[in-house]
Formats: C-alpha cells, structure tokens, sequence
C-alpha cells in the first residue's frame, strides 16, 4: 500500500474537506451517537484515534502533524459538544462535569495523534530516501 499524498499537495478542496470538513462531521456523528448509544460513542471516539494517526501522516513531520492533530482534535470535540447539545438528548456516555473539558483533551490527544502520524512518516520518508 503506497503512502497517501500530503495535505499540502492536494487541490485546496481536498485540503479544506481532509482537515476541516472530516474532524468536524466526525465529532458531529460522535455528538449525535452520544444520545443514541454509549458503546457505539465508544467505538467511535476510538475509531477516532485512527483517524487522527492517519491525518498526522499527510504530513512529513511530527511538528506539521501535530498542527494539524490541534485542530482536527479541537473540531472533533466542539462538534461533539455543539451536536450533542443541539439533539437535547440526555448523554448515554459520561462528559466531564465541565464539559469545556472535552474539547481540550481531544485537542491535546489530537496533537500526540497528529505528531506521531507525522513522526512515522517522516521515519517512512528518510528510510526511502537511504534506500
């Protein structure tokens, strides 16, 4: 499996729809399943550590990536609170009383995520390059 193209060498639109568009929808989805299920929310909000690996290797260093991990961490989480509130819907999932608390550690796990994402690739990158 080749390695996917990095954000900066997509069209604009690809770039807007990978690192604005997909965090938000996401969380959006993760917000709304937080009234439906708790283990469907879980499942989710773990498929989103994927999500935030993958993004931090669009980019050829761990610094780029955990940009990016910043955020699509910090999208991930308001949307969730924003989709969530918005349903009325009692949370089947614990939040953190402060529920300001959310976004700021999916920021703060989206900037690890992102920066190990970029850090990966970059190994990826300087091995091809010895070869």
């Amino acid at each position: 499996m080749g390695r996917p193209p990095l954000l900066l060498d997509r069209p604009l639109v690809g770039q807007v729809l990978l690192a604005v568009a997909a965090p938000a929808l996401f969380g959006a989805v993760c917000g709304w399943l937080l009234g439906v299920d708790e283990t469907a929310y879980t499942v989710a909000t773990l498929l989103g550590i994927l999500g935030g690996l993958a993004a931090g290797h669009e980019h050829p260093t761990a610094d780029e990536g955990s940009l990016r991990g910043f955020s699509g961490g910090l999208l991930f989480g308001l949307f969730i609170l924003v989709v969530h509130s918005a349903t009325g819907v009692r949370a089947k999932a614990t939040l953190p009383d402060h529920h300001f608390v959310l976004p700021v550690a999916t920021t703060i796990i989206g900037i690890i995520l992102g920066a190990i994402g970029g850090a990966l690739r970059g190994r990826h990158e300087r091995r091809l390059a010895t070869e």
